[in-house]
């Protein structure tokens, strides 16, 4: 099992993950794969982006994306926000998810990030439960979304 951030050569691997098992995924328009390849270098370089995934066996099979977002407020700290949670259907419930969470947590807090705000599309129980076991809240703040 190896966590890193994330390459240009992960484009495909992740989107497969993307369209299997993301909610409301995939989008009917096909996807320019150079600007999957090309934004991933960019993330690959971004101090304050963080597309990271886990390999087994050379596999991308599960990933998590977390930005850093600067902020005046508490003391000048900034706080993290994690999206697009996804692990492969044949590799869950080995805790790659957790780990992921987990390492995202500790470069959030290397990073002295007051607070982690993760946003999920899910609202199965077990999807909520999941979390809450990784230590988030769930309902602690509200939300609010404007779709553009």
């Amino acid at each position: 099992m190896i966590i890193r951030k994330a390459k240009s050569t992960d484009a495909n691997d992740l989107k497969v993950l993307y369209f299997e098992y993301l909610t409301n995924y995939p989008p009917k328009e096909e996807q320019d794969m150079n600007m999957w390849e090309h934004l991933l270098g960019k993330f690959e370089m971004d101090d304050n982006m963080y597309l990271l995934v886990l390999e087994d066996a050379g596999i991308v099979v599960s990933t998590v994306q977390m930005a850093i977002v600067e902020n005046l407020t508490h003391n000048v700290r900034p706080f993290a926000v994690i999206e697009n949670v996804v692990t492969h259907k044949d590799y869950r419930n080995k805790g790659y998810a957790s780990a992921l969470l987990e390492k995202a947590t500790e470069i959030a807090t290397e990073r002295r990030c007051y607070k982690i705000f993760l946003e999920t599309g899910s609202n199965r129980e077990s999807t909520l439960n999941f979390y809450r076991k990784n230590g988030f809240v769930i309902d602690a703040k509200h939300s609010c979304l404007k779709r553009l």
